[in-house]
């Protein structure tokens, strides 16, 4: 009886002892097999500078916001973070692999915040990477009438700093709305039209509301460097980014009721 009583006691004591720390581990070694989102990340970097050179080299307005200029390339690279962070869970699903995630992470919430912690962490690493490669490579371009913007200026580093910022939140958005459609192709759809087209909706049921699109945040408010004109919509940088955070943490939040009330 009593080893039959230690024999069941054990997998019991197994599965709960699976903690964050593990859990987390599981989702980087995941995250670091696989080869398609490392080819991703690095594209997505190699086009976010190359369209910031582009940008320097053609820059005209020598009184214009030239951070904000050679920083206006991060658009397609929002677009592949939030696609990622989607395939981060869709992923699991398309391929069965989900059932066996849960097996060895019982926890759902514990599962879901070791991909938001590991992929977060990813996400911003690359995406500040881009962000200030875009701003050197970009500024570096520049026309010689020009005078490039410098990293002292604390204006300037606040921008360069908040738009690699908004990589992660726009990917672990695309996070949520994945654990929340289990879709790959479906959260997809949902994430270019929460980020880009409805930039343009809400644009077109009121000016100010336009401010509040993603897209419009980022190249809006984040990557500001001088003062809007007073008929320009914008929030402030600060403000942008606590919406974007908003976005993301709502979208996660209610992917972690979802995942925890669905059968896998």
């Amino acid at each position: 009886m009593t080893t039959i009583s230690r024999t069941s006691r054990r997998p019991v004591t197994r599965r709960s002892g699976v903690g964050f720390r593990q859990a987390a581990r599981m989702e980087r070694i995941k995250l670091c097999t696989l080869r398609s989102p490392w080819v991703t990340l690095l594209i997505t970097v190699a086009g976010v500078v190359g369209l910031a050179t582009e940008v320097g080299l053609n820059s005209k307005d020598t009184h214009g916001d030239i951070t904000s200029n050679v920083l206006a390339g991060v658009a397609p690279g929002l677009l592949a973070f939030g696609v990622l962070g989607v395939l981060v869970m869709t992923n699991e699903y398309s391929s069965g692999l989900i059932k066996a995630t849960l097996a060895a992470v019982p926890h759902r919430g514990t599962l879901l915040t070791a991909k938001t912690a590991v992929f977060g962490a990813v996400a911003l690493a690359v995406g500040e990477i881009a962000s200030f490669g875009a701003f050197f490579a970009g500024t570096a371009a520049l026309p010689p009438a020009f005078h490039a913007p410098s990293l002292s200026d604390p204006t300037v580093l606040r921008a360069v700093l908040m738009v690699g910022a908004a990589y992660p939140l726009i990917g672990l958005l695309g996070l949520g709305v994945g654990t929340i459609v289990r879709h790959g192709a479906a959260a997809t759809g949902v994430v270019i039209g929460a980020v880009f087209v409805g930039a343009q909706a809400l644009g077109a049921l009121a000016r100010s509301l336009g401010a509040y699109a993603p897209i419009s945040i980022v190249s809006g408010s984040l990557s500001a460097t001088q003062a809007h004109t007073a008929g320009f919509p914008a929030l402030g940088p600060w403000a942008g980014l606590g919406m974007l955070a908003l976005y993301a943490g709502v979208a996660l939040a209610a992917g972690a009721v979802l995942l925890a009330r669905r059968d896998a």
